[in-house]
């Protein structure tokens, strides 16, 4: 696709200045370089992976909808779901803000949050949580969990820590009140999903570790889902590329489907806008949810891009870390489908069997 597919000037910005200067300056640019004459919209955002700088990630969405409306997105990065949620709570009648969050904060703030649509994946709305272990270790079935360390996300993350919780309930272990304070039977230690899974790979001390399937599903064999799940082989976009990774994962549990993460916006903005971008996103075209190129990426992160194009038996182990990298700042969703509060009442409905208090969370 060429350059003027949609404003090249905040392609250009993320090039030059990078991901550490985006924060201050992002959306400068506007309507076609229209600059101050476009009204300011915040999009409030968190990574669910630690190493995925958000900003580069969502450049397509937001170039689309920069072109398409005289807005300029202004970027706010959190550093958790929870700062997310409190931004979205703090947020009143004139602050015009999206947000990207978990299906938990529909559950959690729902009078401060309109739903604005449910990011699709690829033509797929559910996803899955699941529970492995490493293939060498003494865990069988979470039973064996009891006693051990439990590595999982975020407090809130409904697939990293909510719904591994519900499993783990349901084999006969006692949560306490996690993920608000501890289990009885098991030591919970929460991060996000790619320190989930890094701890349970390389900390011998980590039994289990609960994340959702995006996280963990390329080590774990398809023969493993073949026998413990069909609805994720028929249903989950991680089922074409499990196993390819290394480290192998032993599976021990996959979640029933859950609701796709919305987009989410400031449920006391009432202006027209919010309908017009809402409306956007919903009927944007698949190039809205694609970068350019892998090496716009790899700029974008100061890595050279002189590496897409070499062989693997080429690339040092560092080179290939940066190549995996890149892959990874591919936006992981595919489009926008139309959504309300109700989609997401499993996760309101999990959140009441595991005795949770969403308001305290």
């Amino acid at each position: 696709m060429s350059d003027n597919r949609w404003s090249a000037d905040r392609r250009t910005f993320v090039k030059t200045a990078g991901a550490a200067g985006a924060v201050g300056l992002a959306g400068c640019s506007g309507l076609g370089g229209s600059g101050s004459s476009a009204t300011e919209v915040t999009w409030v955002m968190n990574p669910a992976e630690e190493e995925i700088d958000i900003q580069v990630q969502y450049q397509p969405l937001f170039e689309y909808i920069e072109s398409e409306a005289e807005v300029e997105i202004v970027e706010q990065p959190t550093a958790s779901y929870s700062g997310t949620a409190q931004e979205l709570r703090r947020a009143e009648e004139g602050d015009r803000l999206f947000a990207d969050t978990s299906p938990g904060a529909v559950a959690q703030i729902p009078e401060e949050l309109d739903v604005t649509g449910m990011r699709v994946a690829f033509g797929a709305e559910r996803y899955f949580s699941l529970i492995t272990t490493t293939p060498d270790s003494d865990i069988e079935e979470l039973a064996d969990i009891e006693g051990e360390v439990f590595a999982s996300a975020a407090p809130t993350s409904v697939s990293g820590t909510l719904f591994p919780l519900f499993m783990l309930s349901n084999a006969g272990l006692d949560i306490g009140n996690a993920p608000s304070g501890s289990p009885e039977d098991f030591e919970l230690r929460t991060s996000d999903h790619t320190t989930a899974r890094e701890q349970l790979i390389e900390d011998d001390r980590i039994a289990a570790a609960g994340t959702g399937a995006f996280s963990t599903a390329s080590h774990v064999p398809q023969e493993q889902f073949d026998e413990m799940s069909q609805e994720f082989a028929d249903i989950s976009v991680e089922y074409d590329g499990a196993g390819e990774d290394d480290p192998e994962l032993q599976l021990l549990a996959v979640s029933d489907p859950i609701p796709r993460a919305p987009i989410v916006s400031n449920g006391a903005w009432e202006e027209s806008l919010k309908d017009d971008i809402r409306q956007l996103m919903i009927d944007a075209p698949q190039e809205a949810f694609e970068h350019d190129s892998q090496a716009d990426i790899a700029e974008a992160l100061n890595i050279d891009p002189e590496i897409l194009d070499m062989e693997e038996s080429e690339l040092s182990e560092e080179q290939q870390d940066d190549l995996d990298l890149v892959e990874a700042h591919a936006l992981w969703f595919s489009g926008v489908e139309p959504a309300t509060e109700e989609d997401y009442q499993p996760v309101a409905d999990l959140g009441r069997e595991l005795g949770l208090e969403w308001s305290e969370l």
